[in-house]
């Protein structure tokens, strides 16, 4: 099994050209947070704008609103029941990620059939969280599986595969990600991703585990996509990123916070922006 190694970074991340403006770095929107888990949402938001997407949106319940215009005023927001806006902005997506903190209600389902429904050909699409819950009760059909990303930790991947925890080797999760046809993340904590090849990252830390981690690495994979080469290889590289920040933090700290994390995107990326 091929491991991930920090040339990937310097591949994938890029200088940014001076004659360059915020559509130049992608759109993203991304889609979650119900009453109960707004942070979740928030998390993912922040490591996209600190990702480097130069739009980031928000679609969730509007009781959050006021929290995400406080913490991250920098995104844009959008209530999960404006309907017609919600076409408008998500069809204007260059990436979406749908799932962090979004709940398994009616409303949430509804709106993730509308999502994966209206991908377009030239979009990508994250899902995570609550959003692999509901694929694996339900059955929906990706209309553009290849640009797919799936993003499951382990009792998430049991209940979209089937396959149980305690079986879930590389060869019977490369089978059911085959069937998929969508690049699957499998986070643990030595995560590992399937696509054309199976890779696996070796960094990561306990101090890492508090809830938000996950999210805050959909955001990033959701930027990375949003503004850099839509390939595996800047999937990987996001990944990488995100535990090597992590790494870093825990260096020096019990806990790394996922906010934490976010925060040092932009440093992180400039050390390893070396075209």
């Amino acid at each position: 099994m091929k491991q991930l190694e920090q040339t990937i970074l310097a591949a994938v991340i890029r200088k940014r050209p001076a004659e360059s403006h915020k559509g130049t770095f992608g759109r993203a929107v991304v889609i979650g947070g119900n009453q109960q888990y707004g942070g979740a949402i928030l998390m993912a938001a922040q490591a996209s704008v600190y990702g480097g997407t130069g739009l980031t949106t928000v679609i969730s319940d509007p009781v959050n609103r006021t929290a995400l215009h406080a913490r991250l005023p920098e995104a844009m927001f959008v209530s999960w029941d404006q309907t017609e806006l919600i076409s408008t902005v998500t069809e204007s997506a260059d990436v979406l990620l749908i799932g962090p903190g979004m709940g398994e209600g009616k409303t949430s389902f509804n709106l993730l059939q509308t999502v994966v429904a209206a991908q377009k050909s030239h979009q990508w699409l994250v899902v995570d969280g609550s959003a692999i819950n509901l694929a694996a009760k339900y059955p929906l059909t990706f209309p553009y599986p290849n640009q797919v990303v799936f993003t499951p930790h382990q009792m998430e991947w049991q209940r979209l595969s089937g396959i149980e925890i305690s079986e879930q080797t590389p060869e019977k999760n490369a089978a059911f990600q085959k069937k998929l046809a969508s690049i699957v993340v499998l986070k643990s904590h030595r995560t590992q991703i399937y696509g054309t090849e199976i890779v696996e990252n070796l960094l990561g830390t306990p101090a890492m585990a508090t809830g938000g981690t996950g999210d805050t690495l959909a955001g990033i994979i959701t930027s990375f996509l949003a503004q850099f080469d839509r390939t595996e290889e800047t999937i990987h590289a996001a990944v990488f990123l995100h535990s090597l920040i992590g790494e870093h933090l825990a260096a020096e700290n019990y806990v790394v916070l996922p906010t934490q994390i976010s925060e040092a995107l932009p440093k992180f990326m400039k050390d390893h922006s070396l075209r």
